[in-house]
């Protein structure tokens, strides 16, 4: 035996094992395996110890650098305190103890298991590395079923995200953590105010402002990957912090799940299978705000090459197509030249027609229609409230009633298209049609079918959301009062208080080009209906 190689002392301790008590600790594997050695005269002991690593996955830092020791010649000897040390993969185990090892020259021990390769008796090592792995199969059984009742029930499953912490006095429940936490408020906010993810996130790194996963380690907190870079605000960070529903105060399980006990890489789940309890903790962010800031992010809004964001991105839409209608900006445009036009027209001239509004005449109008709502929620709270609760009720009737009537229409149009495909099929096994043509008309059948799941799989969650959602005039007020006299349009304001814009085409029986133009405020509290006439903007203009 070469005396000048390392006799390497692994431990291994993972998080089920703890459960078992002091028998698995890293201290009492220690002692055992410094006691053997020292028994039986193995000199130049090193310990190489992974504390809080599963024995299923062998991609463990201090195994990995043991390995990089033994490929270099440094190690002649590896002892554990029993094969379940080494792994619980018994594919891998296996491939260590008989093929790796040997190929080193390295000789390995399991104390409890009394296996030595050095030795013939290691016939049961096959059969104990099996058990280990059924065990490791088994535990993981229990857990899964334990995490998922711990999640049925409500309670987190994670650790508290950045902006939270543990409560003192009970860890299942969150607390604010209010330095973390008005960090995230000025990210929600700048995304309000139209910032995208990436402004946001070189604005903060401008500020100094510590990353979640440098915040975590100066709070002597394990965060992030050890590779992650802590001075600089990434876009995904920007990104998942405000998709995540638990700013709003709610508990959100089952985002992800391994893909077996082996393969601890994590798979993201689709929403439909996230459980989601409301209102299970203090809330950073208002309701209100988060649900705009999933609207505004799913309209994302372009920073113009001006360095302007346009505030009427993504709520403006075309009457008659229902499309957005895009800006039109250039440097051959002057500001009173910069338009709206519609999307569809842009694309392809035949599915709408080429009607456009421009921007300071739209502005002008949504101005004065913004101040007429406002002044009448400064001068009477009280009336405007029950005037718009009312609004709101109607317009949440009249959607609803549609929707049901197109979902009935469409239900019974599948129906049909069901029995159409039945006898159509009989004709063409009776030879009534030619198989051509029974594949032609099928293929119709199947593709309107197709369509109409998909327009009642949209109405089902419309009506839902629709049917859970009252008029909030209570918070409607509250940003009422952040404003006394509007004479700027802002994406915050207008994403604030205003839901939609509806432009229709121009009107020219007159003699001169006037539009209809529908605002629709947040909360349904009040649609306001208005004319564009370009006449009267310029001569204010030339007057002014």
């Amino acid at each position: 035996m070469n005396t000048d190689k390392i006799t390497a002392l692994y431990c291994r301790l993972s998080q089920d094992d703890m459960l078992q008590g002091e028998s698995n600790s890293i201290t009492n594997q220690k002692n055992i395996l410094l006691k053997y050695a020292e028994d039986n005269g193995f000199k130049n002991t090193q310990f190489y110890v992974d504390d809080g690593f599963s024995g299923t996955t062998f991609d463990r830092p201090d195994f990995t650098r043991m390995i990089a020791d033994m490929e270099n010649g440094k190690i002649g000897i590896i002892i554990t305190k029993d094969l379940s040390r080494l792994g619980r993969d018994y594919l891998k185990t296996g491939q260590y103890i008989e093929m790796i090892f040997p190929d080193y020259d390295v000789r390995y021990i399991a104390i409890n298991d009394s296996v030595d390769t050095t030795k013939s008796e290691n016939e049961l090592m096959a059969f104990k590395n099996i058990f280990n792995d059924w065990y490791a199969r088994d535990t993981s059984k229990k857990i899964r079923a334990v995490f998922k009742a711990k999640g049925m029930s409500g309670k987190h499953l994670s650790v508290p995200i950045y902006g939270y912490k543990k409560s003192e006095t009970d860890k299942n429940l969150w607390v604010i953590d209010e330095e973390a936490a008005t960090v995230v408020k000025e990210i929600f906010k700048l995304c309000i105010d139209g910032y995208g993810p990436t402004q946001i996130a070189r604005i903060l790194t401008e500020q100094g402002v510590p990353t979640p996963t440098a915040y975590a380690r100066a709070n002597n907190k394990n965060s992030g990957h050890y590779n992650a870079k802590i001075h600089r605000w990434g876009e995904q960070t920007i990104q998942n912090i405000l998709e995540k529903a638990e700013y709003a105060g709610h508990t959100v399980n089952f985002r992800t799940h391994t893909k077996s006990y082996k393969n601890k890489k994590r798979v993201e789940n689709s929403k439909e299978d996230w459980l989601i309890f409301e209102n299970t903790h203090e809330a950073i962010i208002s309701q209100q705000d988060f649900d705009l800031v999933q609207e505004l992010r799913s309209n994302k809004r372009k920073v113009q090459k001006c360095g302007e964001i346009n505030p009427f991105s993504g709520i403006v839409y075309c009457a008659d197509c229902g499309k957005k209608m895009y800006l039109c900006r250039s440097k051959s445009l002057n500001s009173d030249q910069e338009h709206l036009k519609c999307s569809s027209y842009a694309a392809d001239k035949d599915e709408c027609t080429a009607h456009f509004i421009r921007t300071a005449v739209l502005k002008e109008i949504v101005i004065g229609e913004i101040s007429k709502v406002l002044g009448e929620a400064h001068s009477s709270e009280e009336k405007f409230i029950q005037s718009a609760t009312e609004m709101a009720t109607s317009h949440q009737f009249s959607e609803l009633k549609k929707a049901k009537k197109t979902l009935g229409i469409s239900e019974k149009r599948i129906a049909e298209l069901d029995r159409l495909f039945i006898r159509l099929y009989e004709d063409n096994v009776s030879g009534k049609i030619s198989d051509e043509r029974f594949e032609q008309l099928s293929k119709g059948y199947d593709d309107e079918q197709e369509k109409l799941k998909t327009l009642i799989t949209e109405l089902a969650v419309f009506i839902e959301k629709t049917e859970q959602k009252t008029a909030d005039t209570t918070e409607f007020i509250r940003i009422v009062k952040k404003y006394e006299r509007i004479t700027e349009l802002t994406p915050e304001l207008m994403h604030e208080l205003i839901e939609k814009i509806v432009v229709y085409a121009p009107d020219k029986s007159s003699g001169h080009r006037e539009q209809k133009i529908e605002i629709y405020f947040r909360f349904k509290v009040a649609i306001s209906v208005a004319v564009a006439d370009s006449r009267v903007y310029d001569k204010k203009r030339k007057a002014a």
